[in-house]
């Protein structure tokens, strides 16, 4: 990414059908190459506000995808974010779901949803920052193995597929982030025997997974060799998080102009053990060069 013009245009939109939100213009332009990206589920941008925004201004990555923000369009918080240098653009409803994507770079051609799936839920949206096309998504959690809202993941994984097919075939620089409520494989859970057979590990959607990755796309963690049990998730009761008992289900996945840039990936779990933290940890991308 180069940077970006301070005469681009103000604002990011985010689409619904019938509705429309304009975030304002953060201010002057940033100089810089589009050298890192971060996905973090916030589980409450209300409640986690100043977490991120603490975030933000220590780690400084090009883009953060957040998902469960659980806030309605109006009560978003742009100002605090363009105070960062961010532009903002954001989907989402009263106490459940919602994403967003803050950018140094301007945001254009916004798309809210998940073409050709029915739903009310506000779990996707799609953007063009800096050259880049950026996806942030909330897959459905399932609930239970052979529940209706297990069903629903996985119709909705496969629409997600088809979409994310079409997003790659249009462009060379993907990146598609979020809390995908899938652990890929065993090395990806703390104890796959106590976990066999449950929501979030099972066949069916591990299967749906890996057809996202078919349609061209590589998990940027697992380009890199990684320490063992490196997770994303942990419960919040039983201490979980102090004995490391995890599920790696927040993923970075990349285009394969974007794979052979890319130089690291990895977990930062240090917003973890902060007083009342979200029970996800950011995961974080950095590539060696930006687009031209």
């Amino acid at each position: 990414m180069d940077g970006r013009s301070p005469k681009a245009e103000p604002g990011a939109t985010c689409h619904h059908p019938g509705h429309e939100c304009t975030a304002p213009w953060p201010g002057p332009p940033l100089p810089g190459p589009f050298v890192k990206v971060a996905t973090w589920n916030v589980n409450s941008l209300r409640v986690r506000l100043p977490q991120v925004t603490e975030w933000l201004a220590a780690h400084q990555p090009d883009v953060l995808a957040l998902q469960e923000t659980k806030l309605t369009d109006d009560l978003f918080p742009v100002e605090a974010f363009a105070a960062l240098g961010y532009e903002a653009a954001y989907t989402g409803q009263k106490t459940y779901n919602g994403v967003a994507v803050l950018s140094r770079q301007p945001i254009n051609d916004v798309q809210s949803g998940v073409p050709d799936l029915q739903d009310d839920q506000r779990r996707a949206l799609a953007l063009t920052s800096g050259g880049v096309r950026v996806v942030c998504l909330y897959v459905p959690n399932g609930q239970a193995v052979g529940t209706d809202k297990y069903a629903y993941k996985l119709d909705w994984l496969d629409h997600t597929r088809r979409w994310l097919a079409r997003e790659l075939a249009q462009h060379e620089r993907l990146v598609v982030m979020g809390d995908f409520n899938v652990a890929p494989e065993d090395r990806d859970v703390h104890s796959p025997q106590r976990w066999a057979g449950q929501v979030l590990v099972s066949p069916a959607e591990r299967q749906a997974f890996r057809a996202l990755l078919d349609v061209g796309l590589s998990d940027a963690f697992r380009l890199f060799e990684q320490p063992e049990k490196v997770f994303s998730w942990w419960n919040y009761g039983a201490l979980a998080f102090p004995r490391n008992w995890g599920l790696r289900i927040d993923h970075v996945l990349v285009s394969p102009a974007l794979a052979g840039e890319c130089r690291s990936c990895h977990v930062d779990t240090g917003p973890r053990g902060h007083e009342r933290p979200s029970d996800h940890a950011p995961v974080v991308a950095e590539f060696v060069t930006g687009p031209v």
